[in-house]
């Protein structure tokens, strides 16, 4: 087995193996290393909704076969109201998207080694290069990346990311069958991806309903954990608890069962990232997480913070090596250009809406109904402008509170 490659990838999720790709593919030898067994992968880690839309099915060559089902809409519920953008988008299946991303990646000459769990990097003379893993395994590179989300064994040990408890998002997914997806009073969800902002169900967060075909869906809750955004709620719940109260209170659920083996678990930080790289290293997809204020789409930034990487080490590793810590900080700017531009706004933007009350919610609505239909799309841009449309004088106690405690 080599133990020396251009690039070492920890994790095997959708960045880690998108970087794969991308690097493979420009012709360097690049190694993955995935704590979960290859049997099971990605049993363990199947940890998305998989909604996404098509920009990035085509920047990326996702194949039509991974797909559970294609919608045309999506739908945004507060608890007396909604709005329906037309928006063609495609639900995966999550597992199977994975999986493609990993074969691909071998197709194009990636190594992969699972049961390989990271301990942290081997250090020499101030710079990475190469990562412990399992017991007492090595391997060496040119370049370290760390893919492994939250967990951040890696970019932790060189004090790249600070992922703050105060900041973490938990969600519980399961898929149903026998809902009633276009129910009196509700929009019609049939070929639709739902979010919905009600504290009842998930205080400081959402919910979902994301439509699989016939009358299956997935549905979920996620929030923040920490007591100032879950201020609104009204019973000391759990995850699970919230979406139980979910199924027996919302009409639409009222036939609904659980598909067996669907239960999705995830986590997520709601924070902007600092540094992202040092010398011969660079943090990729939830290591550094980053979401749209409306839409999420989590794994879309996760797949473009990989592709900005593969860039910054092609450009690090052709003709005269330079892995220096100048040289790696072409990653950051790309990923501040590229990724999620006008960040800081869109943190904002995200963290301020958890706050918001429910009657908040359903003024949001009712605003987001009147504007144009390009409006939704520039607030989740980061768009001032658009942004300062949507708030009202009694809305300054809301901002006070937040800057407050910023």
């Amino acid at each position: 087995m080599d133990d020396r490659y251009d690039v070492i990838i920890a994790g095997a999720g959708p960045a880690g193996a998108q970087c794969a790709r991308d690097i493979a593919e420009r012709g360097y030898d690049v190694v993955v290393l995935e704590a979960e067994a290859e049997n099971k992968f990605p049993a363990q880690s199947n940890k998305s909704t998989g909604g996404t839309f098509a920009s990035m099915m085509t920047s990326f060559s996702v194949p039509d076969d991974v797909v559970m089902h294609a919608t045309d809409s999506v739908v945004i519920e507060s608890p007396n109201n909604y709005l329906i953008r037309d928006q063609p988008g495609f639900v995966l299946e999550f597992s199977e998207f994975k999986e493609f991303l990993v074969e691909d990646g071998r197709k194009k000459g990636a190594d992969y080694r699972f049961n390989a769990r990271v301990r942290d990097p081997i250090i020499d003379n101030g710079n990475v290069v190469g990562v412990r893993y399992n017991s007492d395994e090595e391997v060496y590179a040119e370049i370290v990346i760390d893919a492994t989300g939250p967990a951040a064994p890696l970019a932790k040990s060189l004090d790249i990311v600070d992922l703050e408890r105060k900041n973490h998002a938990i969600g519980i997914e399961y898929q149903f069958e026998g809902i009633d997806l276009n129910h009196s009073g509700y929009a019609d969800l049939a070929d639709a991806m739902m979010l919905q902002l009600n504290h009842e169900y998930a205080p400081g967060g959402y919910s979902w309903i994301f439509h699989t075909g016939g009358d299956t869906a997935k549905v979920g809750v996620c929030f923040i954990q920490n007591k100032r955004y879950r201020e609104h709620a009204t019973e000391d719940r759990t995850v699970d608890g919230f979406l139980e109260y979910w199924l027996e209170t919302d009409p639409r659920f009222e036939n609904a069962k659980r598909v067996p083996d669907t239960q999705v678990r995830g986590s997520a930080h709601i924070q902007p990232p600092g540094a992202m790289s040092t010398s011969s290293f660079m943090a990729i997809g939830d290591t550094v997480p980053s979401v749209d204020p409306v839409w999420g789409e989590g794994v879309y930034k996760c797949m473009k913070s990989a592709r900005v990487a593969a860039v910054t080490a092609d450009r690090c590793l052709t003709g005269t090596v330079d892995t220096s810590t100048g040289a790696m900080a072409v990653y950051d700017d790309l990923w501040h250009e590229q990724v999620a531009s006008r960040q800081n706004r869109r943190q904002i933007m995200t963290r301020l809406l958890y706050l918001a009350s429910n009657e908040r919610y359903d003024q949001l609505i009712k605003d987001l109904n009147e504007a144009s239909g390009d409006s939704l799309s520039a607030i989740n841009d980061g768009n001032i402008r658009e942004i300062a449309k949507l708030f009202y004088s009694n809305d300054l106690p809301l901002l006070w509170r937040y800057w407050r405690k910023s």
